[in-house]
């Protein structure tokens, strides 16, 4: 294990002055990476505290090292080698004199030897103590305390699971559909819902491997899963003098495969009694087991606004920004404070709601192949400004890498407004000008969400993608587009390159270039008539007849993000320059556009189309991964829907299923094997 100095961040927040209100830490090391270690530093150098950072191998060049005072190496990508690692940790605070830990979320956040560990040692753990970890943090113990509390409790059973067979007889009890649930689960690994036998013999199975391999823990127990829920929950934050608060609540409803993709606070559900009701429960759970520090109580809600406990979150949330928009409230800071030992200046009467938060969750994945991982370079990131209304919290910058060994999260996108209106459309407004290049994300699935009308009236539930989206996300989910849009600026972003390019031809003698104004705009199957004039500030284009004013004066050529109005409509479109044309996003929307001349749009549409190549003999690699195991051989006879393989990517299992009856040919790799995307592993006969 070695210590360096980091290299400062790339962009410097504005410095603060030095709080020094209380007997607060000089040097923090935050036991964690990506993004939620880059937002506790900046918590730490707003208050005038030094950090440490913590880096594997694969880690070497992260943004959290960079923007860290120092650094300490810890091991190997696997996060079982390295993150994981309680001693490396402490002896990371010992070698750099830190005093405290702030654990973020995941890893070891919620691991009470690892408090134990560092009280041990000195240090202070910036979080609750061991014993509300084990009674709050453990799903099983947490509802036996909860339902011994009087905590209204989702009906289930919730002692330890032994085999696929006992969790079948219990799911049959308990009546489908039922939960299969990793006891020290979280982030929607080690989770899988069941509607039969076979389906809970599955998602036992798989449910135990991934809670084995996220949290080394394979518990799993088994709870009645409630149908059109809503999924809210209540922050709390208490300090060691018996104040105990509540902040309002987050809507965490939108999910898929049991993952949070968007939240909001507050919630569009609650009413002001049941949101009182809620928070008062939270704050007695908090109490019954003396926590100390920022902590989530998780609801799940029906129709009628009945609430269930589910589980308690002795951490800091991922969507916790959305609280802090709303209530003016650094959650980090306060969870530094009261663990120096400050006490908590509010009262419950002081906590005010004000406005309306959203979060979006980018991701590495791909969201038209099942929203499989995504791994490689960002060739290019660059994500929209921060103002009142904007926030991003990522832990990545241009020329990083998205790594297959962790989560595949590539920052917060979080936009405020004074309603939920006024959010959506700022959140809208800034996922079109969140540009990332060299890996696949999930941005046009988030742009979706945004205009689905029952997002747009608030009817939310759990179901809501399996629901909106039976299909899978495709290019028909994304939100309709007038074409009359990316056609204007198609036709105003050729018209600069030619005027550009007349311009560089001019400086040669005999080489002058004309600049047309009538051309075809192709896009996608249809094609467009337009004639183009330039203007000041833009240019006015005329469409099959209709005038579109298109104005970007802060607009230069070879920029990727044209901004600007189309018929005084504020619209934001990234542009690639292709070999041949352009390829353009908005609203979500991919387009491949042509700009022709009459003649030349006549002749393209005589070019053949080449068929792509029958890879239906394959199976392929979905995603880059590991081949944890091979269930068939060479020569084999299958049966549809019988098991072919399992990757695991990013800490999720993947069971690979035959499609329709055959034989095996041969196999192209072996299990232990690591996979690129659409690499073949069984060739079929």
């Amino acid at each position: 294990m070695t210590a360096r100095k980091s290299a400062k961040p790339a962009a410097k927040s504005k410095p603060a002055a030095k709080v020094k209100t209380g007997p607060l830490f000089e040097k923090i090391l935050i036991a964690n990476r990506g993004e939620i270690a880059c937002r506790v530093i900046k918590s730490c150098k707003r208050l005038g505290i030094k950090t440490v950072a913590v880096y594997s191998d694969a880690d070497r060049d992260a943004l959290h090292v960079k923007m860290a005072d120092e650094a300490v190496h810890i091991g190997p990508p696997a996060s079982a080698q390295s993150y994981l690692l309680i001693e490396r940790i402490v002896e990371a605070c010992k070698k750099t004199g830190a005093q405290a830990v702030h654990p973020g979320y995941g890893f070891l956040s919620e691991k009470q030897d690892f408090q134990k560990a560092l009280a041990k040692a000195g240090i202070t753990f910036i979080g609750p103590d061991a014993h509300a970890m084990h009674a709050m943090g453990d799903k099983i113990e947490s509802k036996k305390l909860a339902k011994a509390a009087g905590v209204s409790t989702v009906p289930g059973y919730l002692g330890v699971i032994k085999d696929a067979d006992e969790a079948v007889k219990i799911a049959k009890g308990i009546g489908y559909p039922v939960m299969v649930k990793a006891s020290a689960g979280g982030g929607g690994k080690g989770m899988r819902v069941a509607w039969n036998d076979a389906e809970c013999r599955d998602g036992f199975r798989s449910a135990t491997a991934e809670a084995k391999s996220s949290f080394a823990d394979d518990r799993v127990f088994v709870e009645k899963f409630i149908e059109e829920p809503r999924h809210i929950e209540i922050q709390v934050l208490a300090d060691r003098h018996g104040t105990a608060l509540y902040l309002g609540e987050r809507e965490c409803s939108i999910q898929r495969r049991h993952q949070k993709v968007i939240e909001e606070a507050p919630s569009p559900f609650l009413d002001a009694k049941t949101r009182k009701a809620m928070g008062e429960q939270a704050v007695a759970l908090a109490r019954a087991v003396n926590y100390v520090s920022a902590g989530t109580v998780e609801f799940i809600v029906d129709a009628k606004r009945n609430f269930y406990f589910l589980e308690m979150n002795t951490r800091l949330q991922v969507e916790h920004p959305v609280t802090e928009k709303i209530t003016g409230l650094d959650l980090v800071e306060w969870m530094i404070r009261v663990a120096a030992g400050e006490k908590l200046p509010m009262k419950q009467a002081d906590i005010k709601l004000n406005g309306w938060a959203i979060e979006s969750r980018v991701y590495a994945e791909d969201p038209f192949r099942n929203f499989l991982p995504s791994t490689g370079r960002l060739v290019r990131y660059q994500p929209p400004m921060e103002t009142d209304s904007v926030r991003v919290d990522t832990g990545v910058y241009e020329g990083g890498e998205i790594s297959m060994f962790y989560d595949p999260m590539i920052a917060k996108l979080i936009t405020y407004g004074k309603n939920r209106s006024e959010a959506i459309g700022a959140m809208r407004a800034a996922l079109d000008r969140f540009y990332i290049r060299g890996v696949s994300h999930n941005i046009p699935f988030l742009a979706s969400l945004m205009n689905k009308p029952r997002f747009v009236e608030g009817r939310l539930s759990t179901n809501f993608i399996a629901e909106e989206y039976k299909n899978g996300f495709n290019a028909q989910d994304l939100p309709p587009e007038d074409p009359a849009v990316l056609a204007a600026v198609a036709a105003s972003v050729h018209f600069a390159g030619a005027l550009r390019n007349a311009q560089i031809s001019g400086q040669m003698p005999g080489h002058e270039m004309k600049v047309g104004s009538d051309w075809v705009v192709k896009l996608g199957e249809a094609s467009y008539p337009v004639s183009i004039c330039a203007v000041e500030g833009g240019w006015d284009v005329v469409l099959d007849g209709k005038k579109l004013p298109v104005r970007a004066p802060g607009w230069t050529l070879g920029q990727p993000l044209f901004e600007g109005t189309v018929a005084g409509r504020s619209v934001f479109v990234q542009i690639d320059r292709r070999q041949v044309g352009w390829r353009m996003f908005h609203a979500g929307t991919q387009a491949d556009v042509m700009v022709y001349t009459a003649l030349q749009a006549k002749m393209a549409a005589l070019m053949p189309k080449k068929a792509p190549p029958d890879m239906s003999k394959y199976l392929l690699s979905p995603m880059p991964g590991l081949l944890v195991s091979l269930a068939v051989k060479d020569g084999q006879e299958i049966k549809a829907g019988e098991e072919l393989a399992v990757v695991e990517a990013m800490k999720m299992m993947n069971i690979l299923r035959a499609e329709r009856d055959g034989s095996v040919k041969k196999i192209h790799t072996q299990a232990g094997a690591s996979l690129a995307v659409d690499q073949i592993i069984v060739e079929f006969a």
